[in-house]
């Protein structure tokens, strides 16, 4: 088994012109003969991620999705540009080369970057790292310490200043994300509306210390040093990437982190290996956190269920375009279902709240 994270076959109505790009690639990039070899990566559920294979280099290609987007998202040009500039100040970012903004290439615009080589954890730790539970835990610590790391990255050095309006960030995510939950509604979605009321009603205060919110933040979107795997060598998916709150982030982080105790149903959500010994409880995630960045995260049950809220407009997002017939991703299918779930959780943490 590799352990370096692998690309595999095309999935079904999301091929490339392998023709196209290498045209437009040799055109732009000195050096590169023979035809690339093209494949993708299986993981993520958004912007479409692939590998290009040539004999003197890889790349990776990055695209919107086929069918219905959200207004805004999938902004090949501003990711591209976060990549070029954070890197000075957070140096995990893969580096980009190309932006195409030329819809004729591939019917959409795309950007191509590095590859960083490396381990990607999925839902499980491959045994080959024989991990214990203390080296699991050293690990997980490592992966707080990173998105400590960039909350404190100063924006303005990196010319990323424009990026986000911290000003009223919590009342504009609340509102954006109820926006475009209602968007993409289907009739077999939940109405959340007991839980949009709780979040308006809540809402906490503008940070005193805005960040680079990364809004992605999860063990499958870094890549470790094969030869060192505690060692966090690169970070991806900075499409979400703006200017804001950073507990917001935090919060966006939880409601990924599926731990051991958790109940069955919550189970079938975990997409990275946060259930085993060693891995931190959501607790002790957020207190490692408030400790290493010297924050108090009093109001934890509200960022935590905006994240759980926030996932759940993503996954209807995609399971709006599966719902159309516009991707044939059987994996969406059950996004309807994870929906739902999420909506239980919300309102179970809700109930508990001392907020």
């Amino acid at each position: 088994m590799a352990l370096t994270d692998q690309s595999t076959r095309i999935r079904d109505g999301e091929e490339l012109d392998a023709a196209a790009i290498d045209t437009y690639l040799k055109a732009n990039i000195p050096g590169l003969s023979g035809t690339p070899r093209i494949s993708q990566f299986p993981g993520g559920a958004s912007n479409l991620t692939y590998l290009l294979e040539y004999p003197e280099q890889e790349f990776v290609l990055r695209r919107p999705p086929f069918g219905h987007k959200a207004k805004s998202a999938h902004d090949m040009g501003r990711e591209f540009r976060i990549l070029n500039r954070l890197n000075d100040g957070f140096p995990y970012c893969p580096k980009a080369y190309l932006h195409c903004t030329d819809d004729s290439v591939l019917g959409a615009e795309f950007y191509v970057m590095e590859r960083v080589n490396g381990i990607i954890l999925r839902d499980q730790l491959p045994p080959e790292l024989n991990l214990d539970a203390t080296r699991t835990r050293q690990l997980c610590q490592n992966f707080v310490d990173k998105l400590v790391e960039l909350h404190n990255v100063d924006y303005q050095a990196c010319g990323l200043a424009d990026l986000g309006k911290p000003e009223g960030y919590v009342q504009r995510q609340i509102g954006g994300w109820t926006d475009r939950y209602e968007k993409a509604m289907t009739p077999d979605a939940p109405q959340w509306d007991a839980v949009k009321v709780w979040l308006k009603e809540k809402m906490p205060a503008d940070h005193h210390k805005p960040s680079i919110v990364h809004n992605d933040y999860r063990l499958d979107n870094v890549i470790l040093d094969p030869q060192n795997p505690m060692k966090i060598i690169g970070v991806l998916d900075w499409e979400l990437t703006t200017i804001g709150d950073p507990l917001m982030d935090l919060g966006n982080t939880l409601a990924y982190w599926i731990q051991a105790d958790d109940p069955a149903p919550m189970q079938t959500l975990r997409r990275q290996p946060s259930h085993l010994p060693g891995m931190l409880t959501r607790q002790e995630f957020a207190d490692y956190y408030a400790e290493r960045a010297g924050v108090d995260v009093g109001h934890l049950d509200y960022y935590y269920t905006y994240g759980l809220f926030r996932l759940a407009g993503i996954m209807q997002q995609i399971y709006y375009r599966f719902y159309h017939g516009q991707t044939k991703d059987q994996r969406f299918a059950q996004f309807i279902h994870g929906n739902k779930l999420l909506e239980q959780i919300s309102l179970q943490t809700i109930d508990k709240s001392r907020l």
